[in-house]
């Protein structure tokens, strides 16, 4: 008979290969697929927000427009926040898309005197050109009324405001917005009315709610003007609260109406719209909004 001890190592062998071929890739700490996801690992999500868009659509009313920046009671688009091509404003098209770029990619659909209601025909033509990014600034002129009565009330704001940023999604569904706030209306009554020639050209019509008697300080006018202050403010609620609601929405968190603007930032002729250099802290406000990492609150 033979020994049990030189059968050992042989059995050893055969028990050893078996214990390797059922653990398999587990020998080696891991399965086939570890090595092939650390080479190629998988792709980060596009985020939601472009930071640097490559065309721009502006909509809106006369601030947009450049309206009394260059010259009385005229546009000067040239001069405009959004996508004006005045070194002295380095517009937001321009700051985003270059000189050249911004001449060819950014196209301005804002009008003198329009209100919400109008925003929805701006939208559409905006549309056509499939921009990237739309400017949005609207609103001071629903509470620039004849009386603090006629200015636009706030469910009919909110209406237009939601309809315009649907037929856009509707249209162009990557697109993004970019919304300022409507700037304080009773801070430039505050700061213009120290202006005589100022003061003449309001009486040709401008925000007639809170410029008309500009030096009444009696409660009727005092009262007048805070109504027409909470109107704004109410008017902001409801630009955030709707741009919240769309992830490819960027609000200014109320940038343009805590903004304060100085005597040389208003225009010469009114002084109440924003000169060249008011464009030009509003360009400011608005490309640090689209460039912000994270959206402003």
């Amino acid at each position: 008979m033979r020994k049990r001890g030189r059968r050992t190592p042989g059995v050893l062998a055969v028990v050893a290969a078996a214990v390797l071929g059922v653990a398999g890739c587990d020998a080696v700490g891991g399965d086939s697929a570890a090595p092939s996801e650390k080479a190629n690992p998988s792709p980060k999500p596009t985020p939601l927000w472009d930071r640097s868009p490559g065309s721009v659509a502006a909509v809106g009313d006369s601030i947009t427009r450049g309206f009394d920046a260059c010259d009385v009671l005229s546009d000067c688009p040239e001069a405009s926040w959004a996508t004006g091509a005045s070194p002295e404003v380095d517009s937001l098209a321009v700051r985003l898309l270059g000189r050249t770029g911004a001449a060819r990619r950014s196209w301005n659909y804002a009008v003198t005197g329009a209100r919400m209601a109008d925003l929805p025909r701006q939208m559409a033509q905006a549309v056509r050109r499939e921009p990237q990014l739309v400017t949005v600034m609207v609103g001071a002129n629903d509470a620039c009324r004849r009386t603090p009565s006629a200015m636009t009330p706030v469910s009919a704001f909110r209406a237009d405001f939601e309809d315009s940023l649907r037929s856009l999604r509707k249209a162009l569904p990557k697109a993004q917005v970019f919304v300022a706030s409507v700037p304080d209306l009773k801070r430039l009554w505050s700061q213009g009315r120290s202006s005589p020639m100022g003061k003449q050209v309001w009486k040709l019509g401008i925000c007639p709610s809170m410029l008309g008697d500009a030096d009444a300080l009696d409660s009727a006018a005092t009262q007048r003007r805070d109504t027409v202050q909470k109107r704004v403010e109410d008017y902001n609620k409801v630009l955030k609260e709707v741009c919240a609601e769309d992830t490819r929405c960027r609000y200014d968190g109320g940038a343009v109406y805590d903004y304060r603007f100085s005597t040389a930032q208003l225009s010469r002729w009114d002084y109440f719209h924003p000169s060249v250099n008011g464009q030009a802290r509003l360009a400011e406000i608005a490309y640090r909004t689209v460039t912000a990492k994270k959206p402003l609150t």
